[in-house]
């Protein structure tokens, strides 16, 4: 039961004041009202008055008397003394050696009612709230240790020793683990434990365990992939996972046992005591039954996207080969046409008269051929070429129609039920096939589907299904329970108690109420005002025409000029480049690690809180890897114990991972942001999201076609969040290049830093009414860069409203009445986004089906307009605020061109076969790139400083205008040496290049 889990640094701040409090904590904790005044009132002089003041306000703060009354900041003495109205806080001295200052401890106990931390019953509470905060989450010791001393301080219960806490929070947590081990172990039968002990046996042929082979998802996207899915799913399922009762089991506890149990060697797994064993087995087979059946439909879903696309490229390629014969035939038309048009061809012998020339077996053999070889203008399928992979279908799809269950919203009934028939017909042929559900095939499938006699063609039949099947999947119309990734998100929103519960803090938290007509009258006001400032604007606004085009009024921007550099900030920027000392990569991270400490947030996968010898060195070791995109061979030192090959693939096993690098990519943000060159750049408000491309070479289901960027291959989109200090704050990874914004509320909501951007910038691509809407709802301003503003919309409220020359724009009226009764279903999607419920992604997708947005999307689209107006009214008022767009946008891409620099290895290609691997390799290169990014910053405003104090005179324009993506002094290739100087290591920082700050200009 280790109790070592505490950082040195976490050690050093419990209960004591480690810096000073803010001014919120000032008036909240050491503020005195009438009854502290009172109290202080009745003991005489001012230093007895001041310390029990600062005593009163001590324990509301930290939850604890301090061992020596008067080891507070200057700040708390002066804040406490003015409010005594006394002339000076240095009477402070006097009060530990002229008072029984234990005395005021005593009273200040009794009046206010703080008790010890063994006093009875709240210590009996507050173990009995630990044990279920304990049992009910996966938190780590550290966090709990946090909510624990925030709690005593909440019910005025004293903090004991930290080691008493500690041990505390480490046998509450022993026995909340055991208990859930006896409770696993004692789900399966016998026959069943038998079972799973096969688990970690290892074959003798490839030296693998059953459960090395089964946690990994298939790869191929082929047939085959799809048959070793469902074989894979098939046997998960056979260890009883998906009959087991787990009603008493926490969710999260037993998926965080799976997740170790998928993430750790077999080896580590025998070595573990019975009970624990067969439960961490327990729990993989009983979560891997729903994860296997969800990589099954996303290989299903991926594979019929590549059998489409493959189905129409070589419907393309048949269709040039018979270009010949279409041309003969459509020429035979033409002149058959050309006798009809003509005035000269007399009406009576029409018909003669073409035959002359054509003869009728001619013309119906041409419109035999251009029957044959042309398509309907809607028609996008090749169906010949579709209906060529039916063999290749026949391998997998028997065994889906067993393997897969699915569910369907009222609007996927129908495809539903035409699944449901073509599985009852597998096998048997006394399934009517006249009545086979066929409502919504439209007429080009209907042409293929039934033949001469009007009877159903079964292979047509089956791929009309698959397809049907398929767009209802990736809408979420159809889903499957359980399941993370297919479930239904409509299922997901909070709803009746649970939604009354946490309803009135949402509404505080969005700053909303309940009531519809109020909020859209403040909206509609926000939007004429918007409306009216523009108009009044517009004369002397040059870079905004109105041209009229086919009869239609369209806006035309002139773009904006270059941002031409002056002087000042050329020779500034040369010099603050040149006054950078140069550095190797490896020291960088490791000098970085010596300010932050972002290292001990790397803790190990197990409950163990494993740590060992010069741990730092392995971390850094194994963040160049990942990154550099290198792999773990060129970091190897066999002579230093830290980073032997066996030592670095145990560190990059088991403390990476996306919780560890969150953690520690927080810290660095963190300290980023206190730094003052950052927050000349901006205050951490205003954020971007962009793309970067990477090809994946090897087989992944993870990755999608884009020929505009992968050629002929596949790659994957990271697509990250970047701060305006240049920090990036969060990222995901997106098989191809599939709409961003889909993922952009994901990215928003899912970040962790100090930093809260309330405004998001974006390229033109991918924006709708419903995210402008949902951003809205949300709090959030959303700015997309737009290069196609012409074809855009202004709405308007009010159809009497004169808007001058914006009246023929304006043409478009918002409609309130579909937003007014839907006003509480919009709060309640808002609300479950905010408090993570519902995955914004996949609950965008169920808004808008093919286009057409439901009745809550269509109400979230109407209040999206108004947003939206407001927002491109502005845009076009105000050229410094286009600007500003701009600017961010170009910092996402110069941090992209930074990062690219770093991952240099492969040809910047990503090896990762599986999702967790990319996100992993690719979360560690954004935090390289911030750890780069944090260091230029820090010897920046180091060689800023020295520029100042030298007398040289800075304009706050070029400040401003610096960036710290910079790399040229920093050595990325092939020197990794992970020493550190002393004195750097212990926090002083390197001397800037000399003889280089008398060269500045005065």
């Amino acid at each position: 039961m280790p109790v070592d889990f505490l950082t040195p640094e976490q050690e050093r701040r419990y209960g004591r004041m480690t810096e000073n409090p803010t001014p919120e904590q000032l008036a909240r904790y050491f503020w005195l009202d009438d009854r502290d005044h009172h109290l202080i009132a009745q003991h005489r002089g001012d230093h007895n008055q001041l310390g029990l003041a600062i005593q009163l306000g001590t324990v509301r703060f930290l939850g604890t008397f301090l061992d020596d009354p008067t080891d507070v900041p200057l700040s708390v003495a002066r804040y406490v003394t003015h409010q005594l109205q006394m002339a000076n806080p240095s009477v402070l001295e006097q009060y530990c050696t002229a008072t029984r200052w234990w005395d005021h401890q005593a009273e200040i106990r009794e009046i206010y009612g703080y008790c010890d931390f063994s006093g009875q019953p709240q210590h009996f509470e507050l173990v009995r709230w630990l044990y279920h905060r304990a049992w009910l989450t996966a938190e780590r010791p550290s966090v709990l240790f946090d909510l624990t001393t925030a709690r005593c301080v909440a019910q005025k219960i004293l903090l004991p020793g930290v080691t008493t806490l500690a041990r505390l929070i480490a046998q509450t947590r022993a026995r909340a683990s055991t208990r859930l081990w006896r409770l696993l172990a004692q789900v399966p039968h016998a026959t069943q434990h038998q079972q799973l002990d096969q688990l970690l046996t290892a074959t003798v042929s490839s030296r693998q365990t059953e459960l090395d082979r089964l946690r990994h998802p298939p790869i191929h996207l082929t047939s085959t992939g799809m048959v070793e899915g469902l074989e894979r799913l098939a046997a998960i399922r056979a260890y009883g996972g998906t009959t087991w009762d787990f009603s008493r089991i926490p969710v999260g506890r037993l998926q965080a046992l799976a997740r170790y149990a998928a993430a750790a060697k077999a080896q580590a797994i025998l070595r573990m005591p019975a009970e624990r064993q067969r439960a961490t087995l327990v729990a993989f087979a009983a979560v891997f039954a729903m994860t296997a059946q969800d990589d099954v439909l996303e290989l299903f879903d991926h594979w019929m996207t590549e059998l489409l696309a493959k189905s129409q490229r070589q419907g393309k390629r048949a269709r040039l080969r018979t270009i010949r014969d279409l041309d003969s035939a459509a020429r035979q038309l033409r002149e058959a046409c050309t006798l009809l048009l003509n005035d000269q061809t007399p009406s009576a012998d029409l018909r003669a008269t073409i035959f002359a020339q054509i003869p009728a077996a001619a013309l119906i053999e041409a419109i035999r051929v251009v029957d044959s070889l042309t398509r309907q203008p809607d028609d996008n399928l090749y169906y010949t070429e579709l209906f060529s992979h039916y063999h290749g279908i026949r391998r997998f799809l028997p065994q889906m129609f067993k393997m897969i269950d699915f569910e369907a919203n009222a609007g996927a009934q129908t495809i539903l039920d035409a699944w449901r028939f073509l599985r009852d017909s597998e096998g048997t042929k006394k399934i009517p096939w006249d009545q086979a559900p066929v409502t919504g095939m439209t007429a080009s499938w209907r042409k293929v589907v039934y033949d001469e006699h009007d009877q159903i063609q079964r292979r047509a039949y089956t791929f009309w299904v698959l397809t049907r099947l398929h767009e209802a999947l990736r809408r979420h119309d159809l889903f499957v329970i359980p399941s993370e990734r297919y479930s239904d998100p409509r299922a997901q929103l909070l709803q009746g108690r649970a939604w009354e519960a946490v309803r009135p803090q949402i509404l505080r938290t969005l700053d909303r109420t309940m009531e519809a007509e109020r909020e859209l009258g403040d909206l509609g006001n926000k939007l004429n005002a918007a409306y009216q400032d523009t108009v009044e604007r517009w004369p002397q606004n040059t870079d905004v025409r109105i041209d009229t085009v086919g009869g239609k009024s369209r806006v035309v921007l002139t773009a904006l000029d270059k941002l031409e550099e002056p002087s000042s900030l050329q020779t500034l920027r040369k010099h603050m480049q040149s006054l950078l000392p140069r550095i190797d990569l490896p020291e960088l991270l490791l000098e970085v690690n010596s300010w932050t400490r972002f290292t001990e947030a790397f803790t190990h996968f197990s409950e163990s809180q494993s740590r060992v010898e010069d741990l730092t060195t392995s971390v850094c070791a194994v963040l160049i890897a990942e990154a550099c995109n290198i792999g773990l061979e060129p970091v190897v030192q066999r002579d230093s114990p830290a980073l032997t090959p066996d030592r670095l693939t145990w560190v990059e096993q088991h403390y990476f991972r996306a919780e560890t690098l969150t953690q520690a990519n927080n810290k660095l943000v963190e300290y980023h942001s206190r730094l003052p060159l950052a927050t000349t750049w901006g205050l951490g408000e205003v954020a971007s999201a962009d793309g970067l491309r990477f090809i994946t070479p090897v087989q992944s289901m993870h990755a999608g076609p884009n020929p505009k960027y992968f050629g002929t291959g596949r790659g994957v989109t990271y697509y990250n969040f970047v701060s305006d200090q240049f920090t990036g704050l969060n990222g995901l990874v997106i098989p191809g290049t599939i709409r961003d914004s889909l993922y952009l509320l994901d990215l928003l909501l899912g970040q962790q830093t100090v930093l809260q951007p309330q405004e998001i910038m974006t390229d033109t691509a991918g924006y709708n009414d419903i995210i402008f809407g949902l951003f809205g709802l949300l709090g959030y301003q959303f700015s997309p860069r737009l290069a196609d503003i012409g074809e855009s919309r202004l709405w308007r409220v009010d159809p009497e409203a004169d808007y001058g020359p914006l009246n023929d724009l304006a043409r478009h009226r918002c409609h309130p009445e579909r937003i007014v009764p839907n006003w509480p279903d919009m709060l309640r999607v808002a609300g479950s986004l905010k408090l993570g419920t519902v995955t914004a992604s996949r609950l965008i997708r169920t808004l808008q089906r093919d286009g057409r947005p439901t009745t809550l999307g269509r109400a979230i689209g109407e209040v999206g307009r108004m947003y939206k107006t407001i927002y491109l009214l502005n845009y076009l008022n105000d050229p410094a605020y286009r600007r500003r767009i701009l600017t961010q946008l170009n910092r996402g891409e110069s941090r992209h061109s930074l990062a690219r620099a770093v991952c240099y290895g492969k040809r910047g290609e990503l090896h990762q076969r599986y999702r967790e691997g990319q996100e992993d390799q690719l979360s560690a290169l954004g935090f390289v790139v911030n750890a780069i990014i944090l260091w230029n910053t820090r010897y920046m405003s180091t060689a800023w400083q020295n520029l100042q104090s030298h007398g040289q005179i800075l304009d706050q324009a070029d400040v401003t205008r610096l960036s710290p993506l910079g790399y040229d002094h920093i050595n990325m290739v092939g020197r990794y040496s992970f020493t550190l100087p002393e004195d750097i290591a212990h926090g002083d920082l390197r001397p800037l290049n000399p003889g280089r700050i008398d060269d500045f200009p005065r």
